[in-house]
């Protein structure tokens, strides 16, 4: 495929990921209110993803302090590690990590199950039948993404740095309470607030690649491997660029 093919796929790709999100933004507070699907959605989307989420934060801690310990033991900062693991967690490496570990599960999930769907018929039978397919399906999902992960981000957070306070008492002895005092003290509002406010953007965007790619299978059975592929491709990389404008803008706020 020449450059000037793939680039025309690529931009008609955008063209329609953003009509595709125009038109959630029109539905989604428009009745009916779907609360019980979008209810079991977030137990679904959410609370399942908890063990994957935390034990992969657990191990991040772990071993993120056990190989930092070594470099600070030659600076002579050994104290100093409760501090700098908790803002490297807290504002990058948590959300980011638990975003991709999310866009993993649930956008391949949903671009799986949604796509399947599409190619056995079922969105064209609900159509049909009278039933809005887009509010159902998709709306509740995205929205359950969006509300669901920024919680996960916190619980990931939390459970990574209990990992690295047991990472620092592999080699010494620091009391809980004292590394979480380390570690609070050091932190800023300017710290957790944009962490927080850009996994909601995660969220989102993860639930509308997933729905989207899933929504517009095509191609059969195969057409939804290719779509939960697809589906974790995009919103992995979706996530690095949105984390990217995250820092410009708190950079050019003064937040950094």
């Amino acid at each position: 495929m020449s450059l000037a093919a793939t680039l025309k796929q690529f931009l008609i790709e955008a063209g329609d990921i953003s009509h595709f999100t125009g038109r959630f933004c029109k539905q989604w507070y428009k009745p009916r209110y779907e609360f019980s699907e979008m209810i079991r959605q977030c137990f679904i989307i959410g609370y399942k993803s908890l063990p994957l989420v935390g034990l992969t934060a657990f191990i991040m801690g772990l071993v993120l302090t056990m190989q930092l310990r070594p470099a600070m033991l030659d600076y002579g900062v050994e104290s100093q590690i409760p501090a700098i693991v908790g803002i490297a967690i807290i504002r990058e490496i948590g959300p980011v990590i638990t975003a991709l570990i999310f866009a993993g599960k649930i956008g391949s999930s949903i671009g799986a199950e949604l796509g399947s769907m599409k190619v056995t018929e079922q969105i064209d039978a609900m159509e049909v039948s009278g039933t809005n397919p887009f509010k159902y399906l998709v709306v509740t999902r995205v929205l359950a993404a969006t509300l669901m992960l920024p919680i996960l981000v916190m619980l990931g957070d939390a459970i990574s740095l209990y990992g690295s306070w047991l990472g620092v008492n592999i080699k010494s002895t620091t009391s809980l309470n004292l590394f979480w005092t380390q570690v609070v003290d050091t932190l800023s509002f300017t710290d957790v607030l944009p962490a927080y406010i850009k996994s909601y953007f995660f969220g989102f965007a993860v639930g509308i690649i997933g729905c989207y790619k899933g929504y517009n299978s095509k191609k059969g059975t195969e057409g939804v491997g290719m779509s939960a592929n697809s589906a974790v491709v995009i919103s992995s990389v979706l996530i690095f660029i949105i984390d990217l404008l995250a820092v410009q803008v708190t950079d050019a706020l003064g937040l950094n």
